[in-house]
């Protein structure tokens, strides 16, 4: 097995692996913080993915950069370069997620000064309480 065959297969495992924590701490997990974790931690693991959908398994990798429009330029180019469209969105994402966590933070710090606790089940339990019956 090649050096970079071996890379590979542990970052798949290693994506396989954080995946599935990650989806654990969001299940079942109590604690509205640790669940917040587990999806920051789901959303980098999926940013690594498209990372690799973008990158190209050729050697050497080249930025898409156009240096010279010359015919050989533009062959070498499309068959080095790594797509840019992946690294876009991730930027993307980075952003929107950061976005979403401090919402969702903000939200359980509110919970928190209402309520005292971040545990989902007491959580949902006095907002039942809340509700007046009809």
């Amino acid at each position: 097995m090649s050096t970079e065959a071996f890379a590979w297969s542990i970052l798949l495992i290693v994506i396989v692996l954080n995946s599935l924590i990650s989806i654990y701490g969001i299940v079942y997990r109590r604690s509205l913080v640790k669940k917040l974790i587990s999806l920051t931690m789901l959303s980098d693991t999926v940013f690594v993915i498209f990372i690799m959908i973008g990158y190209r398994i050729v050697y050497p990798s080249v930025p898409p950069i156009f240096t010279s429009l010359t015919s050989e330029d533009l062959e070498y180019l499309r068959q080095h370069a790594v797509d840019p469209l992946p690294q876009a969105l991730v930027l993307t994402g980075i952003v929107i997620g950061m976005a979403v966590n401090a919402l969702i933070a903000f939200g359980i710090i509110q919970a928190y000064k209402l309520q005292g606790t971040t545990d989902a089940r007491k959580l949902v339990e006095a907002a039942l309480k809340e509700v007046p019956e009809e």
